[in-house]
């Protein structure tokens, strides 16, 4: 087993060090944030950092990566307060991932993949049109984190679009039936098959000996 110190991994070519650090926590979800300017050019960014928080209220968090350059998704929810979250799946995960080029402000993600853009009644932030999972965000806070000068930005889920044949009679959506993929450090992506669920668990019974 390969082991690295902290000095070791300090001391790693550039792009070898943040490929490792990146992968090395595991398979991580793979989500398209779509929002809109207030000029009304859209925008829509891969991120693999979307985690729960808490289910009541419904929110949601992402974190951004420092803000010394212009974040186009970071800027848009902050001046209209809402955003989407869009899950991939296996068809859309290659122009998904060229989400990730930095094009300038005034050029939309949509324009130059084959994504496109979908709305919903009373929501202004673009969704991915064909995305199995589709959820309408509004902006709550944010938190720096002073270790890497990163942003964890927290969300209220206000609207959310699954397709029927997902859900499943206790509320779990089956991902793997719609092909969601997952990524693997920066740039992997695979497409996991849900093969067991082993339900809420309870401690177990256990009988005593007495003397």
């Amino acid at each position: 087993m390969k082991y690295f110190s902290e000095s070791d991994i300090q001391e790693l070519e550039h792009i070898y060090k943040i490929n490792l650090i990146n992968s090395c926590s595991g398979y991580k979800s793979a989500n398209l944030i779509g929002s809109i300017s207030k000029n009304g050019v859209e925008n829509v960014a891969v991120f693999s950092s979307v985690t729960h928080i808490g289910s009541s209220p419904a929110i949601l968090g992402f974190f951004l990566r420092p803000t010394t350059v212009i974040r186009n998704t970071y800027e848009n929810l902050k001046a209209t307060g809402y955003y989407t979250i869009n899950h991939i799946h296996e068809a859309i995960k290659e122009d998904a991932h060229h989400t990730s080029a930095k094009y300038d402000s005034n050029i939309s993600e949509f324009e130059v993949t084959h994504l496109e853009a979908e709305y919903k009644t009373g929501f202004n932030a673009p969704f991915v049109k064909g995305a199995p999972i589709q959820l309408a965000m509004e902006y709550l806070e944010e938190y720096p984190i002073k270790a890497n000068d990163t942003i964890l930005v927290i969300g209220k889920i206000i609207g959310l679009y699954v397709d029927n044949e997902l859900i499943e009679e206790d509320g779990f959506i089956n991902l793997s039936k719609a092909k969601v993929a997952a990524i693997n450090g920066l740039d992997g992506y695979a497409v996991p098959e849900c093969k067991t669920r082993y339900g809420y668990q309870r401690p177990k019974n256990l009988v005593t000996e007495t003397s």
